[in-house]
């Protein structure tokens, strides 16, 4: 059956599941904010009960449904299509409505950048314009892959159709192996997107910390470009972390450089958790959610949060702000991915 019709009982909405859509694809594509975060079946953010009809799983050991949901017939949106109409039971929220609704398309190859060892900018450009807000990601279909990988941006939204990534290298890792050894300038792909709810909120008056690690540096550095694009630099400070384990991974200063207000108003600080021998490393060190907390003026209550990087670093960093310092959840943004 061609687009068939899902039903979220939970709060009535009916949307159309395309082809070669999942059903959270489906339903943010149409408008409907059902509840997720990476999109890529690691976080169990987009959880759903199946009430009627029948589902294809397409990573059925997804790491975000455990044992226990498996038991009692839980499924994740991200990860399932519908075979026919299906009546569901998904938590829903207005901060999941897309902003910018994410399209389908091609994009090609039209130039990579090394910033350190392990970190290269891959460049694609879209026939369209590419249109997302600072912090976003988008879904990268890859030859020879059966499941597309989210990668975020680092660039800002722009009528070129300039779509920007900065992917880290992961041992044995399928996805970056094809980015990094097998596509050359030239070569297409499909991009969908864009997704993610951790993007830039131009009407918050506070001043901005992001902090990153390994390939998180994209979205963070989308970030302090769209807010400086945006004119918020001109009456508050961006506080920009970056957490490396060794001093060859450290990057991020030279993007930061290029834009105005940069140390003044841009204040970038590097951590190193392995600084090795003695005089190698002679800034920060340690972990760097203990360096934001160390060195940020006042209460971090008064600042606006972003943060992305792997797992146990938005894990210490979001139970340090909410549990250590009460800073407000509102204040608090970031996806996570596994």
């Amino acid at each position: 059956m061609s687009n068939p019709i899902i039903h979220n009982q939970k709060d009535g909405a009916r949307f159309a599941q395309r082809e070669g859509d999942t059903i959270l694809r489906a339903a943010l594509r149409a408008g409907v904010g059902l509840s997720y975060e990476c999109n890529s079946g690691g976080c169990g953010g987009c959880k759903f009960e199946l009430l009627e009809g029948e589902v294809d799983s397409l990573w059925p050991d997804a790491p975000g449904l455990s044992d226990k949901d498996r038991r009692r017939g839980r499924h994740l949106a991200c990860q399932c299509r519908a075979r026919g109409p299906v009546s569901i039971k998904a938590a829903t929220g207005a901060e999941y409505v897309p902003k910018v609704v994410p399209q389908r398309q091609t994009a090609r190859l039209v130039g990579t950048t090394d910033i350190t060892h392990d970190l290269r900018e891959f460049r694609f450009r879209s026939a369209a314009g590419a249109s997302f807000l600072p912090g976003q990601f988008a879904m990268l279909d890859l030859p020879g892959l059966a499941s597309a990988r989210a990668y975020s941006m680092s660039n800002t939204a722009n009528d070129d159709g300039e779509w920007h990534f900065q992917v880290r290298r992961v041992p044995h890792g399928q996805g970056t192996h094809v980015l990094f050894d097998r596509l050359g300038v030239g070569d297409e792909i499909g991009l969908d997107g864009p997704y993610g709810v951790a993007w830039l909120r131009t009407g918050a008056p506070r001043d901005i910390v992001c902090v990153a690690g390994g390939s998180g540096l994209a979205p963070m550095v989308s970030i302090a470009r769209g807010a400086a694009a945006a004119g918020m630099l001109k009456d508050r400070k961006l506080h920009f972390f970056y957490g490396a384990r060794t001093p060859r991974d450290v990057c991020g200063e030279a993007l930061l450089a290029q834009l105005e207000g940069f140390g003044e108003r841009i204040v970038y600080r590097p951590v190193v958790s392995l600084p090795g021998g003695e005089g190698e490393w002679q800034g920060e060190t340690g972990y760097v959610h203990d360096a934001v907390a160390r060195l940020l003026p006042g209460s971090l209550a008064g600042f606006e949060f972003y943060f992305a990087g792997p797992p146990p670093m938005t894990q210490a960093l979001q139970e340090m702000l909410m549990v250590g310092h009460r800073v407000p959840f509102e204040q608090i943004h970031f996806d996570r991915f596994f």
